[in-house]
């Protein structure tokens, strides 16, 4: 509930009067990672995560609630919220940060781009800088990156037992479509 009404106190900080127009809110995501180790893959897909991107600021914000990743296998997808993420303590991944490059996103065409900014996962924030690139096209934005995540920063323990069979290193797409904001 903390991070929810700090995403809604942050998007209140967006000044809507001089950039009604270029506040734009995801209406469709998918967020994914893979875990890869010589005993076990373990994949899961979230399509329930929300964002907003404001071109006049280049702020951006993420919301992913950490128990909406959906598994191949349900004893996983328990072990991972209840273990692992805690997601009832932890209920969202965030990322709150600045697009670094100055563009005219107004502009269809495809940009690379890099967000820099606070990366929370499990109660632990981080700084991060991540690369991707936005397709901008008549009235829409796609937000598409890949990046890795160190499960010791975030302070996320994995038992000895288990140990072989989940990744130190998880690999995390995430796609974000964009609509102009409406209030």
């Amino acid at each position: 509930m903390k991070q929810y009404l700090i995403l809604v106190a942050f998007i209140l900080t967006f000044n809507f009067a001089s950039a009604q127009n270029k506040l734009y809110s995801s209406n469709k995501s998918d967020v994914s990672f893979f875990s890869k180790t010589p005993l076990q893959d373990i994949d899961a897909k979230n399509t329930r995560a929300n964002s907003i991107i404001n071109l006049s600021n280049r702020e951006l914000v993420v919301r992913i609630p950490v128990s909406s990743f959906q598994f191949k296998n349900k004893l996983m997808q328990e072990h991972f919220n209840e273990n692992y993420l805690e997601s009832e303590k932890f209920p969202y991944a965030t990322f709150k940060g600045k697009i670094i490059e100055v563009l005219d996103l107004g502009k269809p065409g495809v940009y690379s781009v890099n967000a820099s900014g606070i990366l929370t996962i499990h109660g632990v924030d981080q700084e991060r800088k991540f690369s991707g690139k936005i397709t901008v096209a008549e009235s829409t934005l796609v937000l598409e990156t890949a990046f890795d995540v160190m499960l010791i920063d975030h302070k996320i323990d994995i038992p000895k037992l288990v140990f072989k069979k989940i990744a130190e290193k998880i690999a995390v797409n995430a796609s974000f479509n964009y609509i102009p904001f409406k209030k």
